[in-house]
């Protein structure tokens, strides 16, 4: 077919009622331009200057509620009202008008679709195929403005990944390096490629939040941070933004979705781990955005290729992006290490794009109450991880039937991932300054809720049971401590009175306390074997409080003479030098648990404590007198032994088995299992202060610096025994200073040695 009229009208059309449609439409818009779909026109044959019209008829579902939805009862009568089939067409047409409408995407001449063509695709691609595409995308685009940005997918991914010249050069670059013809490594890779691809569509989108949403609507209400999801929202107009949550749950990503969606963001395509790619949810979910991915890929080079390009992109599509960058779920409460391989990745799709940026947005997830919790601590002690299926899915879903509180969805400030590598410099600690910066944002967002203060309390009380009125009384310089910092603290309302009843009966429906209630007043006590659970809990809010605790120990230091000065307080020889140099020692010890700022702003963190606990501390020299006397001012908000106390506790159970194993090397996981049993041996010894530090988290962290510092096969290290007993006398003199707190704690009337009158 040969034509040269200026104005051609390209119709994604299927039957003949949606052809009525646009050639009705056509006939006015673009009088006398014919109406062809586009495997029905030779591209090749059009002259440079013929105008292409891209046109799509848009159906549109029934307003239910407000909204116009697709629901899981249209699915399950097989029929999806945005692709109806031929027979029911006119009728829908005849009952609801409205229901189809016409949209028209961004029109192009053949010659400027030849430039693009030249500069995107590899040689040898199909012309009329790349214009085929285009068009539909185009389309796309248009129809987004009547269905909303929330239904902004990506199309034709794999064709369009496959075909682009970069795709085709690094094809042939990665066959050169591994001696293979690039034609099969091409193969593989688009193979590989179309597996992990989500091919997203706006019907599954729909299914799968009116089915997977009941997994946490009824179990918690959810708030969020509107102000900057509302400065997200323009940021999302000019570039794609990568989602960085923490990851306490397996609804996180349902939870953040349902967020997104309610304010008509684009959906995100959600990175996750091939375990819970089981029917029926594996299909499903693909289908609406998610990619699942092998846990482990390095020594696959051609999935890793396709993995790069895929990336790569949706970063030049400036298509959302989330992924858990701890990579798994918590299982202590607290952030866990970095990943950085999938960072990495987008860090190369950024830096490979001259213009190329995506803006990063920390993200915080978190709950009054998870019903995961003891199954996580369970895991932590030692258990064994039970596999994701079927049966798992309505285990977990029945769990989810009762109300557990508030799920709170909280942002740190975004920042763009280009300045943010410029700032971090060359070097090998590029990527880990990047990713440790999105750390310390979700941590700064992460709000402190009234049932991690009540575990923090708790835990660091004597152990016995309390009543209210006392629990209430370990509380108050807690919250006075979170306002005085302007923390992102829980409602003092929840903290008191009736509230604290509340909270504490959301920890009892946990079994993280129990109460009694057969004597004169009630009183609550953790229950002994759930005090991973509790400490879970507490330990959600413990990133908050280690700068004060290290000021702390830092000020019993330097007063009780175990670090001292050489010359004069003012100059770099002085007090303020040696404490500073004390303080990166107890940030050196605690560095694989929590995650630090660069030097300057750690001290500059550490100096806003002191400003709290000792405002006139730059005028006065820190006698051991004029510091007990700032500590003893503070009995009751003293927080070093209370946040500490578990990672010094778990560090001396493997700086001990070090130590006992004299200069033999260690497996990782042979040395974590010794850990968990000599550490239960010294819980019951009562050496081992806090028992909840008997966990595989912690020992992993204790393992991490000791590898760290050449302990483990002593690689560089002359007499590797000495090496391991220096460090177990490192935590046991920070064991010690805590132990010193506590006494001072200790020197208030106890509280519940009151009259019982």
């Amino acid at each position: 077919m040969h034509m040269t009229d200026e104005v051609v009208v390209l119709a994604e059309t299927r039957t003949s009622v949606e052809l009525r449609a646009v050639t009705d439409w056509a006939s006015t818009a673009h009088p006398g331009a014919p109406v062809r779909r586009p495997d029905d026109v030779d591209f090749d044959a059009l002259p440079p200057s013929t105008m292409l019209v891209p046109v799509r008829p848009v159906w549109l579902p029934a307003v239910r509620q407000g909204e116009r939805r697709v629901t899981l009862g249209d699915v399950l009568v097989l029929s999806n009202p945005r692709r109806p089939v031929g027979l029911v067409q006119p009728l829908i047409r005849g009952r609801r008008p409205d229901s189809l409408r016409v949209v028209e995407g961004a029109p192009a001449t053949i010659a400027e679709l030849r430039e693009r063509y030249a500069r995107d695709l590899a040689e040898g691609a199909p012309f009329g195929k790349y214009v085929a595409v285009q068009a539909s995308l185009s389309a796309e685009r248009a129809e987004r403005q009547i269905i909303g940005d929330r239904y902004k997918v990506p199309q034709l991914v794999a064709e369009q990944v496959s075909s682009s010249a970069r795709f085709q050069a690094g094809a042939a670059k990665l066959a050169a390096e591994l001696g293979r013809p690039t034609e099969t490594v091409v193969a593989e890779a688009v193979d590989k490629l179309s597996g992990f691809v989500a091919t997203q569509s706006r019907l599954m989108d729909d299914v799968f939040s009116a089915t997977f949403d009941r997994l946490h609507e009824r179990a918690w209400h959810v708030t969020v941070d509107l102000d900057t999801l509302n400065t997200l929202r323009t940021l999302n107009k000019s570039t794609g933004l990568v989602f960085l949550p923490s990851h306490r749950s397996y609804v996180d990503p349902l939870v953040l979705a349902k967020v997104l969606r309610s304010n008509d963001f684009p959906p995100t395509l959600v990175l996750g781990g091939n375990n819970l790619s089981f029917w029926p949810v594996g299909p499903v979910a693909r289908r609406a955005g998610m990619i699942f991915i092998r846990r482990k890929f390095g020594s696959d080079p051609v999935y890793k290729f396709a993995m790069r390009s895929y990336l790569s992109y949706i970063v030049e599509k400036r298509f959302n992006l989330e992924w858990y960058i701890e990579g798994g779920r918590s299982r202590t409460g607290k952030l866990r290490k970095p990943m950085m391989g999938l960072l990495n990745y987008v860090v190369d799709a950024v830096t490979q794009l001259d213009s190329g940026d995506v803006t990063i947005v920390p993200t915080s997830i978190v709950y009054d109450q998870l019903q995961e919790i003891g199954a996580m601590a369970a895991e932590d002690a030692g258990g064994a991880k039970k596999p994701e299926g079927i049966g798992w899915l309505l285990r977990y879903a029945k769990a989810q039937r009762s109300y557990l509180g508030e799920a709170r969805v909280r942002f740190g400030t975004p920042f763009s991932l280009r300045s943010a590598l410029d700032d971090a410099g060359e070097g090998r600690a590029r990527l880990e300054k990047v990713a440790f910066r999105v750390m310390d944002e979700i941590n700064s967002a992460t709000p402190i809720s009234a049932t991690s203060l009540a575990g923090f309390a708790l835990l660091g009380a004597p152990d016995r049971a309390y009543t209210l009125a006392e629990i209430e009384a370990i509380l108050v310089p807690l919250l006075d401590y979170i306002a005085r910092r302007g923390l992102p603290g829980p409602d003092p309302a929840r903290c008191r009175g009736v509230g604290l009843t509340q909270t504490m009966r959301v920890l009892a429906g946990n079994g993280v306390v129990s109460c009694f209630d057969g004597g004169s007043e009630p009183v609550w006590s953790i229950v002994p074997d759930n005090r991973a659970v509790a400490a879970y809990y507490r330990n959600g809010a413990l990133h908050h409080f280690v700068n004060r605790a290290i000021v702390e120990v830092n000020m019993l230091a330097v007063a009780e003479g175990e670090v001292r000065a050489t010359g004069d307080y003012a100059t770099d020889e002085g007090l303020l030098a040696v404490a500073q140099r004390e303080a990166l020692r107890i940030r050196d010890l605690l560095k694989f648990e929590f995650f630090f700022p660069v030097k300057d702003e750690y001290f500059h963190r550490l100096a806003a404590e002191l400003d709290l606990i000792a405002p006139e501390w730059r005028e006065r020299i820190p006698t051991q007198e004029w510091t007990y006397e700032v500590l003893h001012g503070h009995t009751g908000a003293l927080l070093a032994r209370r946040t500490l106390q578990p990672f010094f506790d778990a560090q001396l159970v493997a700086a001990t088995r070090l130590v006992q194993l004299g200069t033999a090397a260690c497996d990782k996981a042979d040395l974590i299992a010794d850990c968990l049993g000599l550490g239960s041996q010294l819980s019951l010894q009562g050496i081992v202060r806090s028992k909840d530090s008997v966990s595989k988290d912690l020992y992993d962290g204790a393992y991490r610096l000791a590898d760290n510092r050449d302990l483990i096969h002593g690689e560089g290290v002359t007499d590797l025994l000495a090496a391991r007993q220096e460090w177990l006398d490192e935590v046991n003199l920070m064991r010690d200073r805590l132990a010193r707190i506590a006494e001072i704690e200790d020197i208030q009337p106890a509280l519940g040695q009151r009259d019982a009158r």
